[in-house]
């Protein structure tokens, strides 16, 4: 089976060969590591059509990843001590709402645009053998970054003057820049908002439904109306809003499964939702044995997955994460993938 199909059947709970295979791999694992995890990764190709590892500068990182300080095309300020690892904004152009109207967007053209089918940097043109999955957009998190987040959450629990037209102009802005994707040839658009903090969601449920899910579904309807999957990262504990998240759009879920809850999960969304599997990188990819990194392999996938599909095999590789455990790791994902999980 052609890995593009093998994505697709997966995504439609209709009986792929195995679970595909997507790599996470954090620029600071790749600089510990290198050709140690290069290795392991060769072995085990990724269903999405890149080489592992592209011949990435150092500096070609985005501003959020490179050490030192860098504004990004926002004017954001970002500081970071450990290269290849997000840092914090620690300066924001919004910093005063009332202010708002002097603020410049940047324009969609220069925002670090879509150049074809790419991933860390790595271009290739469309091939049909694989599936094409594009685009990084953020909605609450970009909000973050122009706001602070103290002043972001403070706006959603006060109101002011000019907050409904920030929402607007960011969903304004990720409309054109979701048109540019569009016109080229993917698979599927992936979009992130971390809205989970470990026991909860950050804001009221019933005030994200009514802030930000019609902007998401707007967002998403754009998606589907081009023919692609709509794929959504959201860290954190989203128990309150994962139901929501299917019912406007979202064709694949990557969330913490651990934080979220594998029983729970089993119990209210398997057989709703594909899922980008997250094998727990709280405690058990940083600090369990290979044998244990196996055993939760198994238990996401039984988790998250039916066996007629619904699984995307992914777990984060960070530079805390010790090698023997990335390799246990993906020998789990050919081991379960095929694995007849009960529907």
């Amino acid at each position: 089976m052609e890995s593009r199909e093998r994505v697709q059947r997966a995504i439609r709970f209709d009986r792929p060969d195995r679970a595909p295979i997507s790599h996470a791999v954090l620029p600071a694992a790749q600089l510990k590591y290198g050709p140690a995890l290069d290795e392991i990764l060769t072995g085990f190709r990724e269903d999405f059509g890149w080489d592992y590892l592209p011949d990435l500068q150092v500096r070609d990182y985005p501003a959020l990843y490179r050490s030192g300080r860098n504004t990004d095309d926002f004017g954001t300020v970002w500081h970071n001590e450990w290269l290849g690892i997000c840092g914090i904004p620690v300066q924001c152009p919004i910093p005063d709402l009332a202010r708002y109207r002097e603020y410049r967007w940047p324009e969609v053209f220069t925002a670090g645009p879509p150049k074809g089918r790419q991933y860390s940097g790595h271009m290739m043109g469309y091939d049909p053998r694989w599936y094409a999955r594009g685009a990084w957009i953020t909605f609450f998190e970009q909000l973050q970054q122009l706001r602070g987040m103290e002043n972001l959450l403070m706006d959603v629990a006060a109101g002011p003057p000019d907050f409904e037209r920030l929402l607007d102009d960011m969903l304004e802005f990720n409309l054109a820049w979701l048109d540019r994707w569009l016109g080229l040839e993917y698979d599927g658009l992936h979009f992130a908002d971390d809205w989970g903090a470990q026991s909860g969601l950050l804001i009221r449920p019933q005030t994200w439904r009514r802030l930000f899910k019609p902007r998401y579904a707007e967002m998403f309807r754009r998606v589907h109306a081009a023919g692609m999957d709509v794929w959504f990262h959201s860290d954190g504990a989203i128990r309150d809003i994962a139901g929501d998240l299917i019912e406007i759009g979202v064709d694949v879920l990557n969330c913490q499964v651990a934080v979220v809850g594998h029983d729970w999960i089993a119990a209210n969304l398997r057989g709703k939702v594909a899922f980008r599997t997250d094998i727990d990188r709280q405690r058990v990819l940083p600090l369990a044995s290979p044998a244990e990194v196996k055993e939760e392999v198994r238990r996401t996938f039984e988790a998250c997955g039916t066996a007629r599909g619904g699984i995307v095999a992914c777990g984060e590789v960070g530079p805390d994460v010790p090698i023997v455990n990335v390799r246990a790791m993906y020998e789990a994902f050919h081991e379960y993938g095929r694995l007849e999980v009960e529907a």
